[in-house]
């Protein structure tokens, strides 16, 4: 059996556990433990190690990842894979749908995600009324790459007070967006360019954390997703076209190219340099869309 894990953060001790989810995958969660309950479970005599922090921070990295930050416990996830050289090339056919005619741009805003969490990056928004487009399929792959520093929210996740399950993720996705009101435009937007952002859990107090979330929306509503004023150059909107053809086990091959893919992206060469808070200029971005 495995040793379980426990931690100390600050005076309060939690119980590291893997939790099922209904798709076979794990997910990491801490839960409030008793110093009662380990000694009810290991007897008097044996005290399994429980690794002190002085308290949580989140400090993202996906090449030189520490669990443990000048004595805090960070709260961002490792992801598992192993960069190795080798073939990536349903991958490379999924980038070259989703982004097309700006495919190196789709693979700078890749590069970003994973060499450099913490640089702003335009809200990429598909759209496209027409089924079977691979829109779900790239929130799908984003997920498997960065594991659960991705999350699935829904548009009323954006609307809740209590934000503390997803204000310290590297990606926010939403797979039906639809964000008609005034209000939830702007807060989407505010959200994509801040640099904290105050997190709100039932029953704690709120604290302010630096905020580094990426926005990836779906939508099949072509015309008003969201409200877009005019002149507004937080979005990178790309209308999707439906897929050639149906290959039910395309996932299962793109995660098992990913360890390639990010070997590439870590040799890869950026192909635009930063000019604007959200690296890419507006007019490179901006689409028919």
């Amino acid at each position: 059996m495995m040793e379980e894990q426990y931690i100390r953060v600050g005076t309060t001790i939690y119980k590291v556990v893997q939790q099922p989810l209904a798709d076979g995958t794990m997910t990491t969660r801490r839960l409030q433990w008793s110093f009662g309950t380990i000694r009810q479970d290991y007897g008097k005599h044996y005290i399994p190690p429980i690794d002190k922090y002085n308290g949580f921070c989140t400090v993202p990295s996906h090449t030189d990842y520490q669990k443990d930050v000048a004595g805090f416990y960070n709260l961002y996830e490792p992801i598992d894979h192993v960069p190795a050289e080798g073939n990536f090339s349903d991958i490379e056919k999924l980038l070259h749908h989703i982004f097309e005619e700006q495919y190196e741009l789709g693979l700078d805003y890749m590069q970003l995600l994973y060499m450099q969490p913490t640089q702003k990056l335009p809200i990429l928004l598909l759209v496209s009324e027409e089924r079977n487009t691979g829109k779900t399929t790239f929130l799908n792959f984003l997920k498997s790459i960065f594991q659960d520093n991705a999350t699935f929210n829904t548009n009323e996740d954006f609307r809740s007070q209590f934000n503390a399950d997803w204000a310290g993720k590297l990606l926010i996705v939403v797979d039906e967006v639809l964000l008609s009101r005034r209000e939830d435009s702007e807060r989407l937007k505010n959200l994509s360019t801040a640099q904290t952002y105050k997190v709100e859990a039932k029953g704690k107090d709120r604290q302010e954390v630096n905020f580094f979330a990426k926005f990836v929306l779906c939508s099949n509503n072509e015309l008003y997703p969201v409200i877009i004023d005019p002149g507004e150059n937080r979005y990178w909107v790309r209308k999707i076209r439906p897929l050639e053809s149906d290959d039910t086990n395309f996932l299962q091959k793109l995660k098992e190219q990913i360890p390639a893919f990010l070997y590439y992206l870590q040799h890869r060469t950026l192909s635009t340099n930063k000019e604007g808070r959200m690296w890419f200029h507006p007019t490179l971005i901006r689409t028919e869309a």
